[in-house]
């Protein structure tokens, strides 16, 4: 036996995944981990684990001597790298040889060849492999960059030759504006790679984006276990990923697949790789770069083949030879994933960063049986700013394409998590439009159709969510005057975002009623239990998962995580304090009503005008005593959150 204990030097979901497989097998594991991840589920599931330094990746998971020194600690005789951190480092990969420890993928000379645009494209050509028309040479004067650009012709594409995931990218249509590219490019390929070596490519305009996965072993056998289809993506970011690709044709399929295994062969690959293409609307294809490692997205090509990549990664490497053979091998069904993040799509997907006060993951039931979820959260864990926000990956296999694109809406739709922003309104919305449904997309598809799309932008909580709200507050402040029968109007002031809304609540035993303006709700109590609460409302029941953690309510409804705060015993804000006048929108709407005319008098806490949005009306009040001086907005005017509405000038 070569090996018999395996160091995943890496966190969160893929360590957790590798060590699965690894304990099947039965082989010993160890974790590796930072001071941000000592209580993490990926240092739980390992036989052992070893702190390798601080949070700061530079400092733990990036430090080869931190890393190396973990394997002869716990004598561990082989390295899974996972994906990211070190998984493509040559002088790790070369470390580990150094040491006697067996690295989990190919040799450092393969890693270094194609770690390198430049390089690898040079030896695809040589190799046969097809290549996107363009300039991949030596010479990298910014000058001479630039006349190369020109025979090239426009649109091109300007790239970081050690680049990955859109940084050192320019698209440009222009001579004008390539020498501003090519320094911008340079630039920050330099910062985020410590190379600033480009090339220059034909652009390949709204094609699809297909990797072919490939593997290969120490006694020279070689396959492709076929195609995935990653053409949703967002700024050169894979979104949705699937396989096999909705316009594959079995001639396609084995061009693409030989033309990959070339492209291994031509490194003398082994272990697990993918080597990525773009297609065109002809059905001609291009390298676009090899990737030397397990994929983020490979769950999809196992759940059509039924393989174990991770077994196969260390089979190959404990020196056997691949388990099947090209012939052997079949494609069946269709898979489909995609990556719930902690980040905010209403603000440019901004990351999310702080606890997680509830994490379930969809199908903890047993109900999916057909839906696989690979993450590294624990139920209540934290979300570090140190590392990538990733929570999970959501996968669906189906018979058919529809059956696993309408199965996977499903599973991100019931997956729980709050206390965090994520992206899971974004996904759902995303998996279910037309377009995406038809399979008929591109790399242009999310710019071009999907950003005036609802998850984008911030949206006011519906009045049934209100009402939830109402009801939880009331439940767990266990408030004795609700709690009389007596169905009197109370005063609830909530806050979402920065709007605050002023409701009347009726309480009736198991009934509340809320009103907002001319909006109400009513919805009668089946249960509350400390997460989820279920209702019923125009004659439906319903459900809903929440947090309450004492005034701020965090709701498993609209974005995904809906937070609403109880301030109506809450000190007043000092713009409520001391008024200015200025009439100013609180969110997004449009001015339904004008409720006062220039020159009127009025009073602080007169309504001036009803503004709308989402059907929520919300009455927009004057923080001061005054006459009105100015009125700006006019009915039917849609206007923008803290635009000036009307003054009033202070008496």
């Amino acid at each position: 036996m070569k090996f018999s204990k395996v160091l995943v030097a890496n966190r969160g979901e893929i360590a957790v995944r590798v060590m699965q497989t690894a304990k099947a097998m039965g082989y010993q594991t160890v974790a590796v981990y930072s001071d941000a991840d000592a209580n993490a589920r990926h240092v739980q599931v390992a036989d052992e684990a070893v702190y390798i330094g601080e949070s700061k990746v530079s400092a733990s998971y990036l430090s080869i001597a931190n890393i190396i020194a973990a394997c002869q600690k716990t004598g561990a005789d082989a390295v899974h790298p996972g994906y990211g951190f070190l998984s493509e480092n040559t002088d790790f990969a070369q470390a580990c040889s150094d040491n006697g420890i067996t690295f989990i993928g190919p040799n450092a000379a393969a890693i270094h060849l194609m770690g390198s645009k430049r390089l690898s494209k040079i030896a695809m050509i040589e190799a046969g492999v097809p290549c996107v028309p363009g300039y991949e040479g030596d010479q990298q004067e910014i000058e001479y960059l630039a006349e190369q650009a020109e025979k090239v012709g426009f649109p091109l594409m300007v790239k970081a030759s050690a680049g990955g995931g859109g940084r050192g990218m320019r698209l440009v249509h222009q001579s004008a504006d390539l020498l501003e590219a090519l320094k911008t490019a340079r630039s920050e390929a330099e910062n985020a790679f410590g190379s600033g070596e480009l090339i220059i490519e034909k652009a390949v305009i709204a094609p699809r984006h297909v990797e072919i996965q490939v593997f290969g072993d120490m006694h020279s056998n070689y396959v492709y276990l076929f195609e995935r289809d990653c053409s949703i993506q967002r700024r050169h970011q894979k979104v949705v990923e699937e396989a096999p690709c909705p316009v594959m044709t079995p001639e396609l399929r084995q061009k693409m697949g030989e033309a990959a295994v070339a492209a291994a062969k031509a490194c003398d690959y082994i272990g697990a790789g993918t080597v990525e293409f773009l297609l065109d609307q002809s059905g001609e294809f291009y390298f676009l770069e090899m990737n030397t490692r397990l994929q983020v997205e490979h769950p999809v090509t196992e759940m059509i083949t039924g393989l174990d990549l991770v077994e196969w990664q260390l089979r190959v490497a404990n020196g056997e030879t691949l388990p099947l053979q090209q012939h052997e091998l079949t494609l069946n069904g269709h898979a489909i994933e995609v990556r719930l993040y902690a980040e905010d799509p209403r603000q440019d997907f901004l990351p999310q960063t702080g606890k997680v006060l509830r994490w379930q993951p969809a199908g903890s039931d047993g109900m999916l049986p057909n839906v696989r979820i690979d993450h590294g959260m624990l139920e209540a864990g934290e979300i570090s700013p140190f590392y990538d926000p990733m929570v999970a990956k959501v996968i669906a296999y189906g018979k058919t394409r529809q059956d696993a694109i309408r199965l996977l809406a499903r599973a991100v739709d019931d997956c729980v998590l709050l206390g965090v922003n994520s992206n899971k309104q974004f996904l759902v919305n995303l998996l279910r439009h037309p377009i995406i449904v038809a399979g008929d997309t591109n790399t242009a598809f999310i710019q071009q159709h999907f950003q005036d799309d609802v998850s984008l932008h911030q949206q006011v909580p519906s009045i049934e969510s209100l009402a939830i709200a109402a009801t939880l507050f009331a439940q767990h402040r266990a408030l004795t005057v609700w709690q009389t029968g007596i169905a009197t109007p109370l005063p609830l002031k909530l806050k979402c975002a920065d709007q605050q809304l002023s409701l009347q609540v009726e309480m009736d035993q198991q009934q509340v009623t809320v009103r907002l303006c001319d909006q109400h709700c009513t919805i009668q109590v089946v249960e509350i239990t400390d997460n989820q609460i279920i209702y019923n409302v125009d004659g439906v029941r319903r459900k809903l998962s929440y947090v309450l953690d004492h005034n701020q309510l965090y709701l498993d409804a609209a974005n995904g995580n809906l937070v609403i705060e109880n301030i109506t015993y809450a000190a007043p804000e000092a713009a409520e304090v001391v008024g200015d006048g200025k009439i100013r929108a609180p969110m997004d709407g449009a001015i339904v009503n004008l409720l006062v005319n220039a020159g009127d008098t009025v009073v602080k806490g007169q309504t001036l005008l009803i503004l709308e949005a989402m059907k929520i009306q919300q009455q927009i009040k004057s923080d001061v005593d005054g006459v009105v001086d100015e009125l700006i907005g006019q009915i039917g005017q849609q206007v923008k959150k803290r635009q000036l509405l009307l003054n009033v000038s202070i008496t």
